[in-house]
């Protein structure tokens, strides 16, 4: 199992920025790593929400379906996803602090099958750095949509 974390602050309020970081339909518009998205449950975004989301990693796209395991505003959610012999899971939490909110977001990714659990190792060193890069970006692209006060949907 290897785990990566990064974090960033956003000078906005705690629900706001919860509610920009969990607007899933709008991720392709406010990520630009990320090309689409296809939302597959209907309602509000909550546990049990699907969607295959679709971006470009090491200049190819990647398309992945991803879904809510746990769902507690404005505190945190998780987000769970598998691939390639891997099992993914995304932990975000919103802390209220100073004039904002910090932002942390804890990825997880364990090997399910054999050749996984070879290769796991060897990718894990090799790629977190190009995850780290993908982890910031995203949570700084969402920082300046919470920071600048877009009207949400």
């Amino acid at each position: 199992m290897s785990v990566l974390t990064v974090e960033t602050h956003v000078a906005a309020p705690q629900e706001r920025v919860f509610d920009v970081y969990t607007q899933v339909d709008r991720l392709a518009e406010r990520i630009p790593t990320i090309t689409a998205v296809e939302v597959l449950t209907d309602g509000p975004v909550g546990d049990g929400t699907r969607w295959r989301e679709t971006r470009v990693v090491m200049k190819k796209e990647a398309t992945e379906e991803m879904w809510v395991t746990g769902f507690e505003p404005p505190h945190r959610y998780n987000v769970e996803a598998e691939s390639n012999g891997m099992k993914y899971s995304t932990l975000m939490s919103f802390t209220p602090e100073r004039d904002g909110t910090t932002v942390r977001w804890e990825f997880t990714s364990t090997p399910q099958s054999f050749g996984a659990r070879l290769l796991s190792g060897v990718f894990s060193v090799l790629l977190k750095g190009t995850m780290r890069k993908h982890m910031l970006g995203d949570l700084e692209a969402l920082r300046a949509v919470a920071e600048n006060g877009e009207a949400s949907s």
